[in-house]
């Protein structure tokens, strides 16, 4: 048996860099042509890894390649920088500190986690379909609109063939199977960043990130840009270059899922919440994949703070993330789609019009976009918000994970979930995080609001 490691041969990430590289507007011609001429091939489209390892002389080549193109400056580096420092330069509408104290109770922050689990959940069956085979799928068993979980039972067999649900998901996340949340990243680094803060506090390093990340987290429980920055680890890399190295997932959506319980511990103060997420995904991430993490991270804050609507919510969020960036475009894009249509299926039909051609299913880009699109859509309801942010494909755990935490925390408390959501979860999530595993979501609720009021 020929172990074919996922995101990580570099005759498979030559393909993406040349993506991002267009994306980037660099010049990767001549890399694409020696590529191409021998014998390279694409990026796969869905995967991780491509079927047949390169021989050793197109693998020396790959590695080559990908070194070239690293020192390839993008022309937008500009106006999407990656340090600190020249963010907040970027972002005139920088949010100013708290100034005063804000009451945030675990009930609250146990909605969040309940309802990140729920929306993680609801997309797992799904994830890596395209769009019309979910459609399909809901279609046939009367779920669509989506209003509820994902069921095999009246699935016609020849519908089932054709869009198979996601293998290592369907045994544990179609409504007949579901016993509790079973593992998923988008529920392991929230609990890691909760073992992180638990460890470290608020002033963390990320070097305190990777240091953890060794000591607890197995390799093979990340993905895309976190299994390349675990590998420059290994490799004896230091951080941000872990980030950079090698790295064509850097752009993408890890950061993002890394992100909530920077923002639900630091409530009516997104300034701090997106500083701290900077520090956590700066070890994988440069530029709009970094905005991902604080754009999300200085959202959930707003929403912790209690004051504020959906809306109020993602308006916050933009205010860290560079106004001249893709990702503050795709955003802006997803909310004025949400609010120029009443149908979210033509919402989501005009995204991937955008998107869906150019931009990875796990790219930061079009999740931005069709994440603000779910939540400005569906008005801060709960169901409505979930089932928005899955039915629009691409990366449909993710986006539902995020869209139920900010929707669960805006809820303000578990009995305001509707139960069919919250019932199959059984206070119970699975984890490869050490000393967590089959712990209750109240639990993790009181262990984060300890972390709320940490100094």
């Amino acid at each position: 048996m020929t172990v074919r490691l996922t995101w990580a041969q570099p005759e498979d990430l030559v393909g993406h860099e040349l993506r991002q590289a267009a994306q980037d507007g660099r010049d990767a011609g001549d890399v694409e042509r020696r590529w191409y001429a021998a014998g390279g091939a694409p990026a796969p489209e869905r995967a991780g890894a491509s079927e047949v390892p390169a021989s050793p002389e197109l693998r020396a080549l790959a590695e080559r390649l990908l070194d070239e193109l690293d020192s390839v400056e993008s022309p937008l580096a500009r106006d999407e920088p990656t340090d600190l420092a020249a963010i907040r330069a970027a972002c005139p509408r920088w949010p100013a500190p708290r100034t005063r104290p804000v009451t945030l109770g675990p009930e609250r922050l146990h909605a969040a986690w309940l309802g990140r689990a729920a929306g993680c959940l609801l997309g797992k069956p799904v994830e890596k379909l395209p769009l019309a085979g979910i459609r399909a799928l809901a279609g046939a068993t009367g779920n669509w609109p989506l209003a509820t979980w994902f069921t095999a039972r009246g699935l016609p067999d020849g519908l089932a063939a054709a869009y198979p649900w996601n293998r290592r998901s369907a045994a544990t996340s179609l409504a007949e199977n579901i016993d509790g949340m079973p593992e998923d990243d988008d529920l392991n680094f929230p609990v890691l960043a909760l073992r992180l803060l638990r460890r470290h506090g608020h002033g963390f390093t990320t070097d305190d990130v990777a240091g953890l990340w060794l000591a607890t987290l197995p390799a093979g429980r990340v993905f895309t840009a976190e299994r390349v920055a675990y590998r420059n680890l290994l490799d004896g890399v230091e951080p941000p270059l872990t980030a950079r190295r090698r790295n064509p997932f850097r752009e993408w959506i890890g950061a993002q899922i890394r992100a909530d319980v920077h923002g639900w511990t630091h409530p009516a103060d997104p300034a701090g919440a997106a500083e701290q997420a900077y520090r956590d995904a700066v070890l994988t991430h440069t530029g709009n994949g970094v905005y991902g993490a604080m754009f999300t991270a200085a959202a959930l804050a707003e929403a912790a703070g209690g004051e504020t609507d959906v809306h109020g919510c993602l308006a916050a969020g933009l205010r860290v993330v560079p106004p001249r960036s893709r990702y503050a475009h795709a955003v802006r894009l997803g909310i004025e789609a949400a609010r120029a249509e009443r149908d979210f299926d033509l919402v989501v039909d005009r995204l991937h019009a955008v998107y869906g051609d150019t931009h990875h299913w796990v790219h930061v880009l079009p999740n931005a976009a069709l994440l603000a699109a779910a939540l400005t859509h569906a008005d801060g309801d709960f169901g409505r918000s979930v089932c928005a942010a899955v039915s629009g494909g691409w990366d449909t755990d993710s986006n539902g994970a995020t869209a139920g935490s900010l929707a669960g925390l805006l809820a303000g408390r578990p009995a305001a979930l509707p139960e069919h959501w919250t019932a199959p979860l059984k206070n119970r999530l699975a984890t490869s995080v050490p000393g967590f595993d089959a712990v209750g979501f109240d639990t993790l609720a009181q262990l984060t609001h300890q972390e709320v009021r940490r100094p």
